[in-house]
Formats: C-alpha cells, structure tokens, sequence
C-alpha cells in the first residue's frame, strides 16, 4: 500500500513538472499569438498584456493575406509543393525501400551502402551542380523542380528499409506460392502493413518540405512562384518595424504545420510503437 501511495506520489510531481515545462515552452508561441492580435503601440508594453486592450485582428491578417506581399498565393505555391513532394517522395523512398529489405539481388547491401554514403554528403555541397543541371534541362524557376528535388530522401529510404524488414518473411514467401508478383506483394501485404511508418515519414517530408527555404532561394526567381518562407523574409524586411504584421504573418506560417501534427499525431505514435515491435 505504501509503494503504491508512492508511485502515485512520484507520479503526480511528474505530471506537473511536464506540466509546467509545456506551459514554459509554449508561452513563446502564446505571446507571438497575442502580439498578432495586438495594435503596434501595444506589442512591447511591460508588463506584457496577454489579453490586448485594442484588438486589431482584422487590420493585421488583412495586411498580410492581401497586402503587397499576398499570403494566398505564396500558401497555395507551399501547399502545392509540400503535398506533391510529400505523396512522391513517400512513394520512392517506400519502392526503394522494400526493394533493398525484401529483393535479393547481388550487390544488394553494396547498393544500399552507397545510397547511405550519399546521405553524409552536405546539400550545399551539390547546389552549384544541380543548379547548373536544372537551368540546362529547364528546371530552373518552376515548382516541378522543387519537388523533384524532394521526391528521393536517403533517410526516408533507410527509415521506412528498417520497417520493411522488421516483416515476417512468411508473408512474402505465402504471397509468391499464390502467384503474386513483388509489385503486387508491395501495394497489397507489404506497404499496408506499414502504413503508420509511411504516415510517420509523410508528415516529417510535409514539414521539411514546408519549412524549406534553401532550395525556393536558390531555384525560384518569379516572385508569383515563390513558397511561403521566402515570403515570410520578404515580408519580415518590408515590415521590420511592425512586429504586430510580422508575428501575424508567422503565425499564419506554423498554422499549416500544427493542423498537420495534430491530425497526424496518432500515426506517429503508432509508428513510434511499430518501430519498436520486433517481429
């Protein structure tokens, strides 16, 4: 009864430490939410009101969604980007991942080998290169480029190769005594049975894809064609005086970003749970 009486007891001071370490680590984002709502007079009052006296939403969000930096544009340009990138690079990374976990071939572990090499080579070690390439094959200034560039990850392969093999080779043996072919063992047994790893992949590639500012900078010159990070720098140096547009136009950045973990979050616990199922 003691043990139990203390369990409990430890159990309730870990809650209100993680508790008050979320509070802690969510007040950054509490106040930025504050701020966009706020006039400009107000923003750097002391002590912070974290309920403003004059509420300015409409003005704020009408300026950044369609001011001279318009946020409906760059927003469908990310959307477009990040949802194309994301479906395509799930779709490699998950072929070439069953192909090295579950084909044998000669050279097989060679092959792999070689891919995970390419992955220690840094992205701006490669940029003048592909930049040169993309502006002679017509690449160059057009979505169809950016995603490209993100349609093949090395960590997606490798993270979704190690899910793959953790499949009971049974499945794959049953599959090919009834006549089924390795394309229709990957979309029918294999690629179903590791969807929550898939799920878990795609909301990471939609937020590497969404927060990327590198690539648009390098390979987009058309202010129209631009994604959302560029447009937020654009807009952060045209309104470097007004925090209340700037924490507005950040806000409707992240917006995306926590719709998509929350709605995602549930496979990445069962990814997480997957992963850690040895079978």
């Amino acid at each position: 009864m003691e043990m139990r009486e203390g369990l409990d007891f430890r159990k309730v001071i870990v809650t209100i430490v993680m508790f008050a370490g979320s509070i802690l680590f969510l007040l950054p984002f509490i106040w930025m939410l504050v701020t966009s709502f706020k006039v400009e007079s107000e923003v750097f009052t002391y002590p912070i009101q974290w309920i403003p006296k004059q509420w300015n939403v409409i003005e704020n969000y009408k300026e950044v969604w369609f001011g001279q930096y318009p946020f409906t544009t760059y927003y469908w340009n990310s959307i477009k980007i990040g949802v194309t990138t994301t479906l395509l690079s799930c779709l490699v990374s998950a072929m070439a991942a069953y192909g090295f976990s579950k084909i044998k071939f000669k050279a097989s572990n060679f092959l792999f080998l070689i891919v995970l090499i390419t992955y220690m080579i840094p992205g701006q070690a490669i940029l003048i290169p592909q930049f040169i390439l993309y502006r002679n094959i017509g690449l160059f200034d057009s979505h169809l480029g950016l995603i490209l560039l993100g349609s093949f990850s090395v960590l997606g392969t490798f993270m979704l190769r190690q899910f793959f093999m953790g499949l009971h080779q049974e499945f794959i043996e049953s599959a090919k005594i009834d006549g089924a072919g390795h394309p229709r063992i990957f979309w029918s047994i294999a690629l179903p049975l590791v969807k929550p790893a898939v799920a878990t992949y795609a909301i990471l590639r939609f937020i590497w894809t969404w927060n990327d500012y590198t690539n648009p900078l390098i390979f987009i010159r058309s202010d129209q064609l631009l994604t959302l990070p560029i447009a937020v720098q654009k807009f952060t140096s045209m309104s470097g005086e007004f925090y209340s547009l700037i924490m507005a136009a950040a806000v409707s950045a992240i917006l995306p970003l926590i719709i998509v973990f929350i709605i995602g979050q549930k496979s990445v616990i069962e990814g997480i749970a997957l992963g850690g199922v040895k079978g």
